[in-house]
């Protein structure tokens, strides 16, 4: 089972999961645990073969990964703690996992927030991973990593994010990398029916004014989604959107879960 840490309310019966992206772990969302705390029960997971979460005996017989299988380890971690319906949050390649969860386990769900949401790889991603494909047995894995830490969070003002996933990164195994990466390259055919579906469950799309590589496909998308998704876009902001602006972050998403209940 997933590594978790669990926060529990007093009196709210309202949970928010969180879910981080490839190469980070839990510890990204260290910016919102004493804000979120204060409303719900929250739960912190580290997906498989990050942070804590490396010695997954199920994982090690896989030579390759799905996101429905990465999306069933989340489901046994809610069964375990016997967690019925929960608001997800994302960030990432989290988002991804999210959307899979829902495709799968739609009545777990009172909401999906969407941080730094992937719903379409653009010229420069495609590029990116065509190239880091190529070289990936050739290059060690974490020069890969930097390249594309650089290439999506690229100014000095997103440093603290890009240092943040870093930093993680370094702690994956090579060979979990590459599972990571092989998930990752065939996405494109899984993301276009993401964005062709939209489901019944209030989805909030949280990206950054200056996320250049993503932002642009989630404006689109959601001229097209308009019956349960909105889009919030934080100025002076990149993809980490946690990270980079975590008040403005912490207090739209938090408003957001509250208002639905209204």
């Amino acid at each position: 089972m997933l590594a978790h840490t669990t926060y529990l309310h007093p009196t709210s019966t309202e949970w928010v999961t969180f879910v981080h992206g490839a190469g980070g772990s839990s510890t990204i969302w260290f910016k919102q645990i004493r804000e979120f705390r204060k409303d719900f029960n929250v739960l912190l997971l580290d997906l498989r073969g990050h942070g804590r979460s490396k010695t997954n005996i199920k994982s090690l017989f896989e030579k390759r990964y799905t996101f429905q299988s990465v999306a069933n380890d989340v489901i046994d971690v809610l069964d375990f703690l016997k967690i019925k319906k929960t608001h997800f949050i994302g960030m990432s390649l989290g988002t991804i996992v999210i959307r899979q969860l829902a495709e799968d386990y739609s009545e777990r769900f009172n909401s999906m927030i969407m941080g730094g949401a992937i719903m379409k790889m653009n010229y420069q991603s495609r590029f990116l991973m065509t190239v880091g494909n190529m070289f990936k047995h050739m290059i060690p894995y974490l020069v890969l990593y930097k390249i594309f830490a650089f290439a999506i969070m690229p100014r000095s003002a997103h440093k603290e994010s890009r240092n943040l996933f870093i930093n993680e990164a370094k702690k994956l195994y090579q060979k979990e990398f590459l599972k990571w990466f092989k998930l990752t390259a065939d996405i494109n055919p899984l993301l276009k029916w993401f964005r062709e579906v939209e489901l019944n469950i209030p989805t909030l799309y949280v990206m950054g004014s200056e996320d250049h590589m993503f932002l642009p496909s989630i404006e689109k998308l959601i001229k097209s989604h308009t019956k349960t998704s909105e889009l919030i876009v934080i100025e002076d902001c990149g993809h980490v959107v946690n990270v980079d602006q975590p008040q403005v972050f912490n207090e739209k998403v938090i408003n957001y879960i509250k208002n639905l209940k209204k």
